[in-house]
């Protein structure tokens, strides 16, 4: 009965290393993605804050980590390596502390990281010359899809070097509403309004935002809850097998 349950523990251990190396690469096709996205409102903060940058970095590294670490669980798990399995358990536990660390720091300073992408999307609304760049892509895709003009409303772009200096009642294009249209088709740029008050949508972009967050909580928090069920689950399993391996035996490893 013990062996019969050891070498369940060793296959299930390694199924679950072959999902956990999955895992890993899904965390770094995401920090590719945000790395290279051009067409979203991670694109914004990419031009316009190095922690989203580095943030990128560290998701590709943490992806990258994930799949060795998944490799190794899955040769210590065949093989019954007893170091592969102490060091695999203890990588998976100090992970899981950072990741409990990383939760409750983002939810104790949600205020402060409003207010930083606050005077993200500031800065690049006040640099937005209307030449069509990767940033502006990206923030006119971003008010056009999720119905919004600025950040907490279409008085951020009043900063704006372009309208202020103008002598025509320029608007942001991307924020035009399509209920009080002005005769204007554009998606980017600026716009001329034929009136001092502006055809755009009067929801700022931060609403948006948290109403989307909100819509797809259950969904965020699903995978988080998941990740870490996982993660759990790993560092039983590989205790559990590094404990039944009395004797380890090398000569079943291959030599290349």
């Amino acid at each position: 009965m013990g062996k019969g349950c050891t070498t369940a523990t060793k296959y299930f251990l390694f199924l679950f290393n072959l999902i956990f190396f999955l895992f890993g690469a899904l965390i770094m096709g995401f920090g590719l993605w945000v790395l290279l996205d051009n067409q979203s409102f991670i694109a914004v903060l990419q031009e316009s804050s190095m922690a989203m940058q580095v943030s990128s970095y560290i998701l590709i590294s943490v992806g990258a980590l994930s799949m060795l670490m998944g490799f190794l669980g899955c040769l210590g798990a065949i093989y019954e390596i007893r170091c592969l399995l102490g060091l695999y358990f203890t990588c998976l536990l100090l992970i899981l502390i950072a990741q409990v660390a990383a939760g409750v720091l983002m939810y104790f300073q949600k205020d402060l990281v409003n207010n930083e992408m606050s005077k993200i999307v500031t800065k690049v609304l006040n640099n937005y010359p209307g030449k069509n760049s990767t940033t502006e892509q990206a923030w006119d895709f971003i008010q056009k899809n999720m119905e919004c003009c600025g950040w907490s409303g279409h008085e951020d772009w009043h900063g704006n070097p372009v309208i202020v200096n103008s002598s025509q009642r320029l608007f942001p294009c991307s924020c035009q509403n399509a209920s009080h249209s002005a005769g204007n088709s554009s998606d980017s740029g600026f716009c001329e309004a034929l009136s001092p008050d502006w055809p755009v949508y009067e929801t700022g972009c931060s609403s948006s935002v948290e109403d989307w967050l909100l819509t797809n909580a259950g969904v965020i928090l699903g995978i988080c809850l998941g990740v870490a069920v996982v993660e759990l689950l790993g560092m039983i399993l590989s205790i559990f097998l590094c404990k039944s391996v009395q004797q380890e035996d090398y000569t079943k490893v291959p030599k290349y």
